[in-house]
């Protein structure tokens, strides 16, 4: 009997389903530092439309970051922002399929408050609900607020981690918690009612040092990775499923990708030159800020300042609809990715020219996650 049928990159026809999502642009200014990215204000009305948008085109989820500090620049990039736990419940409100994710600094809040906001999330959306965790590694934003732990370095801060999201798993599932942690104590806490998602909120993290790869895979059900190209991603999503095979369980891995769609592939490298030409240095050496460069390094060149002067805050597919849909069904394929978080220059534009144009071609190869099916671990 003859096999499934192969497409041109010579993969299955039938392989896995996929998540496809969107990055909701809480923050002014998007996901490019140029003058020339179009103007987008980070407004509640912006982000409803947008998942509006997600929800109507049959994307499966949305997710929002979490941010307290801009970048500066002349178009104070990122300066203005929405909180995103606050914004993925009335979101989840005016939804009815599209999955939820909110994002959760681990430094910034109690897990009992967590448990109970994303409990609230989950119950608001009927089950759609996910948190993805970040540790905290902005210290610019926790020192405005008197948050950062200057005790508590790197890899203690996935130990606090660890212990945030048992005490949030156990409060999500047990009738009482006591807990005598190093970073947090529990006595008799309670957390009612519980979360309609089994076994718990979808939970997902980008954590990929040493440290952050093994809280990542020992806790969370799905991981954000990235790669200089598509064999360094396989490696690193195959490495990832197998680090949690091995200790009995599964995790799903995501890329996140920002789309420049032109109707040829020369339109839209013309576009995208047009983003790198009014690149905004002023706002990228506030961003290396924030990852703790210090000033005498931020004049300097390195793999860091090299990809941000591209203008785009992450990767990116510039093309035709045709090039990139032909350049995604690659990338889930040979990467062995179980979905793609995308983002778009303007998201009002892009999203339906995706949904028209380049999705039906991905789903042809890919079909969506079921709701119950992405939750299952």
């Amino acid at each position: 009997m003859s096999g499934p049928a192969k497409t041109q990159f010579g993969l299955p026809s039938d392989k896995g389903a996929k998540d496809l999502g969107i990055f909701l642009p809480i923050a002014n200014g998007g996901w490019i530092i140029s003058a020339n990215a179009p103007e987008i204000d980070a407004s509640y009305e912006y982000n409803r439309k947008a998942a509006l948008l997600a929800e109507e085109h049959g994307l499966d989820f949305i997710m929002a970051m979490a941010k307290w500090r801009g970048y500066g620049g002349p178009r104070e990039h990122w300066q203005h922002s929405l909180d995103s736990q606050i914004l993925m419940a009335a979101l989840a409100a005016e939804t009815k399929r599209v999955k939820v994710w909110a994002t959760v600094h681990t430094l910034l809040q109690n897990p009992a408050v967590t448990a109970k906001m994303i409990t609230t999330l989950d119950l608001i959306s009927h089950g759609r609900a996910g948190l993805n965790v970040v540790t905290g590694s902005y210290k610019g934003e926790f020192e405005q607020m008197g948050a950062w732990r200057d005790g508590v370095g790197h890899d203690e801060r996935y130990d606090l981690a660890s212990e945030w999201i048992r005490i949030i798993k156990k409060l999500w599932s047990e009738k009482s918690v006591t807990f005598d942690g190093k970073y947090f104590k529990m006595d008799d806490c309670q957390s009612d009612p519980k979360p309609i998602a089994k076994p718990h909120p979808f939970l997902v993290c980008a954590g990929t040092s040493a440290k952050g790869w093994q809280f990542t895979t020992d806790e969370m059900d799905a991981i954000f990775l990235g790669g200089k190209d598509n064999e360094e991603l396989a490696t690193l999503s195959k490495s990832a499923k197998a680090t949690a095979n091995a200790a009995g369980r599964s995790i799903r891995t995501y890329t996140m990708m920002n789309l420049v769609i032109g109707e040829t592939d020369a339109d839209a490298k013309a576009t995208a030159e047009y983003y790198r030409a009014g690149f905004d240095e002023e706002a990228m050496h506030g961003m290396m800020r924030a990852y703790g460069f210090i000033d005498s390094e931020i004049g300097k060149e390195n793999a860091f300042t090299a990809k941000a002067r591209s203008s785009f805050m992450s990767s990116h597919m510039v093309g035709s609809a045709e090039s990139i849909a032909d350049q995604m069904i690659e990338m889930l394929g040979e990467c062995d990715l179980d979905g793609m978080m995308l983002i778009f220059p303007d998201y009002h534009k892009g999203i339906p020219v995706f949904a028209e144009k380049i999705m039906p071609k991905v789903r042809a190869h890919f079909p969506a996650m079921p709701l119950e099916t992405a939750r299952a671990v």
